[in-house]
């Protein structure tokens, strides 16, 4: 394992061993990058330039102060989409103003990461779960495959409307489709998906850029009616901050709120994965960090909220990139490109970019994992369902929110049933759980065990008292003289699951019954007495000496199943 030192290096990992290999990964990263910002941007509704600076500034401080040696970092279709959609409401989509938006969008969502950074909260994404970001980021990828669509056809729609206006428009307008478009788009699909399938290492995107743009200028299409990219302003990002009123500032918080807890989800779900499987730690509070910085210069250089890149990882990795050396070969050939090249970014056919989004996008829309999530649990498909329905209907920021509420739903479902169990007494010697004992189980003669395999709070403390009384009453209150709770698996109780134990106690000691506690964990046993609970109560470090002492001709419980 690398030493803390390597993690805080820049450039980790880079020797003269795989220097060679980490350049060459970089000249692919281009290869893939370029066409793909210039698709994002538009999704975005902001000019070419604004995803092509995202690769400059914001890429050379993210590879320069994150933690792992392999996240891409980069804006992508959700996060464009998340853009479009809520900026789209406030500004008319490619004005000056709505380039202004974009920029001060992109410095909150930085200053968020750094806050997450500096209090630790990353654990906040973790309310994101795979259901939720699938249903989300379905729905996204889906209001942006009717627009590429679009484009693809030929077919002129308002991007920046809701899905339903712009499938209506879409269909609405298949009759002006235009056939160079149509042939274009079919084309570079083919190449985009069967090149890859034969050979993966070759840069699909770029090739299909090129071909497509050389036909376009060989036969005059544009004359024909297909549309092309235009002229791309030359020249290097000019550092600038955007001047807003203070109340266009706070009505981009919410969907900066969305955008930070859809990448610090997606970020560092994805760092880590990498950091385990090629074995080289990553520090999850640094990542925030970094995406701080990188979202803060993208805003000041004219660009728009940078993410992370599952796909660009994936890719580097594939071609055998282990550092970040990849990321600044990007940063100075896009430097290059935007100083020196803009001219051969004119003429590129626009379906040939909405034919390399949408082939990009296609994983997003999550039809394998909703079909996976359909086989392993009917519940957690339907949050998925909910969540890619509001997102696609009603918006991204709607979408977020009840995205939240479904994970916190979801949580308080989990957590208000929680295992609670009877112990059965055999000869075997170990201590564990028997579950699914039927009504009227006693763990021994005038003792039951009972074991509860959660922390005690709020969303289940009634739910266990009731449970520890529905097991008296069932094995016969006058046969019962001693409750013990196993809490080997009570790792923390709040207030209210206190006040549950005192509610217990006392309807258990109306009955002339005794409550003790086995197996408390240290923290645990501190916290019950800061509580109070530890008065009269005894404490047994094992099942085996709680049934020794309250029923000494009793065995200990069985981890056996009781049929």
């Amino acid at each position: 394992m690398t030493d803390r030192r390597a993690v805080q290096r820049p450039l980790a990992g880079v020797t003269a061993r795989n220097v060679t290999r980490e350049l060459l990964a970089g000249v692919t990263l281009l290869a893939i990058a370029v066409p793909l910002n210039i698709g994002y941007a538009q999704i975005a509704g902001l000019p070419p330039t604004a995803g092509l600076y995202a690769l400059i500034l914001p890429t050379i401080v993210y590879a320069l102060t994150v933690s792992s040696r392999q996240l891409v970092a980069s804006p992508d279709a959700a996060a464009a989409a998340l853009v479009a959609s809520s900026i789209g409401g406030l500004a008319v989509a490619g004005s000056a103003d709505y380039a202004t938006l974009a920029l001060a969008q992109a410095i909150i969502v930085g200053v968020m990461f750094l806050a997450l950074s500096f209090f630790r909260l990353g654990f906040l994404a973790n309310f994101l779960s795979k259901p939720i970001l699938i249903g989300f980021v379905g729905g996204l990828a889906l209001d942006i495959m009717v627009s590429q669509i679009a484009k693809m056809l030929g077919v002129k729609i308002d991007s920046g409307g809701e899905f339903v206006e712009k499938v209506g428009q879409l269909f609405g307008g298949i009759g002006t489709a235009n056939g160079w478009s149509v042939l274009i788009a079919a084309a570079a699909v083919a190449v985009l998906i069967g090149g890859r399938r034969l050979l993966p290492v070759v840069p699909w995107a770029l090739v299909v850029l090129i071909v497509a743009t050389v036909v376009v200028v060989v036969t005059s299409a544009e004359n024909a009616g297909v549309a092309v990219l235009g002229e791309v302003p030359a020249g290097p990002p000019q550092l600038s901050w955007p001047v807003i009123d203070w109340s266009m500032w706070l009505a981009l918080v919410p969907s900066a709120i969305a955008l930070t807890m859809i990448t610090t989800a997606e970020g560092l779900l994805v760092s880590r994965s990498y950091g385990e499987k090629r074995h080289y730690p990553t520090r999850p509070n640094r990542d925030l960090f970094a995406f701080g910085v990188s979202n803060i210069m993208a805003g000041a250089s004219a660009s728009f909220t940078v993410g992370s890149s599952t796909s660009r990882t994936a890719a580097m990795d594939q071609a055998g990139s282990r550092t970040q050396l990849p990321s600044l070969v990007l940063a100075v050939g896009t430097l290059l490109l935007v100083m020196f090249g803009t001219a051969l970014l004119a003429d590129i056919p626009s379906p040939a970019i909405g034919a390399i989004v949408a082939v990009a996008i296609i994983p997003l829309l999550g039809i394998r994992d909703f079909i996976d999530l359909w086989r392993q649990d009917r519940f957690e498909f339907a949050i998925g369902v909910v969540c890619f329905l509001v997102t696609l209907f009603i918006g991204s920021i709607a979408g977020i929110v009840v995205a939240f509420v479904l994970a916190l739903i979801n949580l308080a479902k989990r957590a208000a049933n929680p295992a609670i169990d009877v112990l059965e007494a055999t000869g075997d010697p170990s201590e564990s759980l028997l579950t699914d004992a039927p009504q009227g189980t006693t763990t021994a003669p005038g003792v039951i065990v009972i074991r509860l395999a959660a922390p005690l709070f709020f969303a289940n403390g009634d739910v266990f008292s009731q449970a520890v009384k529905g097991a008296v009453e069932s094995a016969g209150a006058e046969t019962v003289e001693h409750v013990v709770i196993d809490m080997e698996a009570v790792t923390d109780v709040d207030v209210t699951g206190a006040e549950s134990f005192a509610a217990l106690q006392e309807s258990l000691t109306e009955k002339k019954v005794s409550l003790s506690f086995s197996r408390v964990r240290g923290d645990t046993m501190a916290r019950l007495r800061h509580l109070g609970l530890l008065t009269d109560q005894r404490v047994y470090s094992t099942n085996r000496e709680a049934l020794a002492a309250l029923a000494p001709t009793a065995d200990a419980p069985s981890e056996k199943r009781k049929r």
